[in-house]
């Protein structure tokens, strides 16, 4: 599995896929592009016994690396290799990027250098963009298939000629909502297998205890979310001002970091609502599961950002979700397909803060609506997002096209 980095707090449904993967007894290995951000890890990762072998993560300090395994690559298999400069030149030429070049530096290493004597014989890219691009000129100097899962950002921020010709190389492809589905489905020239299999959740994790039918003030509502534009914490922020306008005695709990948190800081000093949030930023998943037992709303305000990132189904949601916690948030991109508005969580249009104060008001104060929400939140979870089942269904598609 060819990763952009491992492990990664921010990707903790891709570290269990993985270990649930190798408990059913596939032979993994990670190769990463880049080495792990964060000095802590899920216990997810623990788990998994896959060797992990690090790519040189930039041409800089790298450059006798990377050139002494691709001219080990061009020696061993001067016509791949040649192929595979040939289709380097051609996306250069068009991407101007120094990445495009890096890629395949990053392909010849891992041929040259990673999987003589693996025994990898298929290439499987989490994420479209990097690391695809990177299975992709392996694949070519090697002759290996290859195969990737697209998520969000990935495929609505990539040129779509670009994803097109990922598509009609690689044998299968994933993806994880519906919604990417029919996306990829029409950009898809060979007809390539696109399966959708959801990310899912553990739900051995998850033991919401008593539900929380009643809310009582001060409320406790909990944002876990990378602070970057299409988690909308803009409008999140703006609807807790009109909470607290309208008198509502709440505490705001935000976990993670991004770089939005400045101009949230500055906007939550002039909306008046600094005092009422607390900023824990990146916390490991024990915290995140302490803090959804306390809390009595989840508040995510999803929206497509000016250069078309947007969410796929964000876990979090399925994670507070599974604990008892109701949630409003958007009916933006795939989230519809977990949450239905009225059943089992409350939707609004994205940036309308109003609307969404008005959610997070109704589902914090209507007890009878917490009643009927809670209990079919949880079991629609259980229905569509256990991981175990759904990396099962990811094994077979596996089985069926690599053998």
């Amino acid at each position: 599995m060819i990763l952009k980095g491992y492990p990664r707090i921010s990707e903790t449904f891709i570290s269990n896929e993985i270990a649930l993967l190798e408990s059913m007894g596939l032979p993994i290995r990670i190769l990463s592009m880049r080495h792990p951000r964060e000095n802590f890890t899920h216990e997810s990762v623990k788990r998994i016994k896959a060797p992990v072998d690090y790519l040189p993560e930039t041409i800089q300090g790298n450059v006798w690396r990377l050139l002494s395994a691709n001219l080990a690559c061009l020696a061993a298999s001067p016509r791949r290799y040649l192929r595979g400069l040939a289709e380097m030149l051609r996306r250069l030429a068009r991407t101007r990027r120094a990445a495009t070049a890096k890629h395949l530096l990053q392909a010849g290493y891992l041929a040259a250098r990673v999987l003589p004597g693996s025994g990898v014989t298929h290439l499987h890219a989490h994420f479209a963009h990097s690391p695809t691009s990177v299975a992709a000129f392996a694949s070519i100097l090697t002759g290996l298939p290859f195969s990737f899962t697209a998520h969000a950002k990935d495929i609505y921020t990539q040129d779509p000629a670009r994803l097109a010709e990922k598509l009609a190389a690689a044998r299968f492809v994933v993806t994880c909502t519906g919604y990417n589905k029919k996306h990829l489905d029409a950009l898809n020239p060979a007809d390539t297998p696109v399966h959708r299999v959801y990310h899912g959740i553990d739900l051995d994790l998850f033991h919401p205890g008593e539900p929380r039918l009643e809310a009582r003030q001060p409320y406790e509502i909990l944002t876990v979310a990378r602070l970057t534009p299409k988690k909308g914490l803009l409008t999140v922020f703006a609807a807790l001002a009109r909470l607290a306008d309208a008198g509502l005695d709440f505490r705001h709990v935000l976990i993670g970091t991004g770089e939005e948190k400045d101009r949230l800081k500055a906007l939550a000093r002039e909306l008046g609502i600094d005092a009422r949030i607390q900023w824990l930023g990146v916390q490991p998943h024990e915290v995140v599961l302490t803090r959804l037992a306390r809390a009595d709303l989840f508040l995510l305000g999803c929206e497509v950002s000016e250069n078309g990132d947007r969410d796929g189904i964000p876990n979090v949601l399925a994670e507070a979700m599974a604990m008892g916690v109701p949630v409003a948030s958007t009916a933006v991109s795939a989230i519809p397909e977990l949450i239905v508005s009225g059943e089992s969580g409350l939707l609004v249009p994205p940036r309308d803060p109003d609307a969404l104060a008005q959610a997070a008001r109704t589902l914090l104060t209507d007890q009878e609506l917490r009643r009927r929400v809670i209990p079919a939140a949880r079991e629609r979870v259980r229905a569509v997002f256990d991981n175990k089942a759904l990396v099962a269904e990811l094994a077979r598609l596996f089985e069926r096209h690599v053998g």
